[in-house]
């Protein structure tokens, strides 16, 4: 059952390490309150309501992680991106993602 829920929400095994030190985006969709309250260094805050109409603060060539709290809004912001042509990955709950690239 978690392999079906890795796939739905794009928590395959992705080398997010590695996209980072090669020049990924980290996109924290949460609420800026949420964001002060930690958050993945280097990480941009752009919430989910706000990510279409700020789409020109990301370097298209360059792939974009997203994370949330859970991984539930990142998803729909992978999905967003990769809409609109970015190569987007769904890093998942910031927290999580953080220890991913120690």
């Amino acid at each position: 059952m978690f392999e079906a829920v890795k796939k739905i929400f794009g928590l395959s095994t992705v080398d997010f390490k590695s996209l980072v030190e090669n020049g990924a985006q980290i996109i924290d969709v949460r609420t800026p309150a949420e964001f002060s309250g930690g958050h993945v260094g280097n990480s941009k805050n752009i919430p989910l309501q706000n990510l279409g109409s700020e789409l020109n603060k990301l370097d298209k060539k360059k792939p974009v992680i997203t994370c949330c709290a859970s991984g539930m809004r990142s998803a729909s912001a992978k999905a967003i991106l990769k809409q609109k042509g970015f190569e987007a990955y769904n890093g998942g709950g910031w927290n999580a993602l953080q220890n991913k690239l120690k």
